[in-house]
């Protein structure tokens, strides 16, 4: 048993409706409906009648309602509070952040930040496969920042519009491949409609999420072979010869430079990019408020919000 059934239940029970309650939740009607199900395989009862529209408690249901009601708000407040208590006394920052960044911007960027103050220790979050499960972390309290590249084409990036952000910097998602035997790209992109080989992000990555939403790049003649949530792995593949990949440049300075791989077209199918970090409106320790300050003497361009 898990508390996120609980509190996916009494979204569901909320909402009358499993597809606003995926919203409220921020995570997918299918992954809502799984969790729900293992609640009532858990529990030996149905709770909800599907039956209906809008959909509504079984008796079964509606007897657990209270119980459900209660667990959540006991548990929720006895985890803030020690968690109140915990980080009162200590210096722990913690982090989620996309795989990539974690492997090329927050390296330097936080050593950087380590010259000008000593920061304390620092905790990542687990990595999560989906872009939405990132952005829960943040609304769950999971963690203090969240480092994240960001788009215009990408609209869950608005969900997080009430969370002050700092701008870091910019970066650009390029496609790349394997050349041939003399250097150029073996798949080439944007100079004929011949089908291109793809190797795709799949649906729940945030470069899934920015690439579908590209008209430009969505006009192309791509057609998926691959996919994997991870730009190191679908790097992996674009080695191997397997297909096209839009990767973070900063990721491939040494295969670029080294000519493993080569852009497959011009900067026209370049996409640009923010990085970001989004914190706690209010945090709750002391060196997370100093660090987020840090941050923001270190970040002197304008565009820092």
């Amino acid at each position: 048993m898990e508390l996120k059934w609980f509190e996916d239940f009494l979204s569901v029970a909320r909402c009358y409706s499993f597809t606003r309650a995926a919203d409220d939740r921020h995570i997918t009607q299918s992954a809502l409906s799984r969790r729900i199900r293992q609640l009532e395989e858990w529990l030996g009862v149905p709770l909800f009648d599907r039956k209906t529209y809008p959909v509504t408690l079984t008796p079964e249901g509606q007897a657990f309602l209270n119980t459900a009601s209660e667990t959540v708000f006991s548990l929720g407040h006895l985890r803030s509070d020690l968690h109140q208590r915990y980080q009162s006394r200590t210096s722990v920052l913690r982090f989620a952040m996309l795989n990539t960044l974690s492997l090329t911007f927050f390296p330097n960027w936080i050593e950087q930040l380590k010259q000008q103050q000593q920061l304390g220790y620092i905790r990542l979050c687990d990595q999560k496969p989906t872009f939405v499960e990132h952005i829960s972390q943040l609304h769950s309290d999971e963690t203090d920042f969240l480092l994240t590249y960001a788009h215009d084409a990408v609209g869950l990036i608005q969900q997080l519009n009430h969370y002050p952000m700092l701008r870091l910097g910019r970066e650009r998602a390029i496609a790349v491949c394997r050349p041939d035997s003399d250097g150029r790209p073996l798949y080439p992109v944007g100079v004929s409609q011949a089908p291109v080989p793809f190797l795709s992000y799949g649906q729940h990555s945030f470069f899934a999420h920015a690439l579908a939403r590209s008209p430009q790049i969505a006009s192309l003649p791509l057609v998926a072979i691959y996919e994997n949530g991870m730009s190191i792995n679908l790097k992996a593949m674009a080695l191997s010869g397997g297909g096209v990949a839009w990767l973070p440049e900063s990721l491939l300075k040494a295969e670029l430079e080294s000519g493993a791989l080569v852009r497959a077209g011009d900067s026209r199918w370049d996409m640009p990019l923010d990085i970001r970090l989004y914190r706690q409106p209010v945090l709750r320790a002391e060196a997370a408020e100093a660090f987020w300050q840090c941050a923001v003497d270190g970040e002197k361009t304008p565009s820092a919000a």
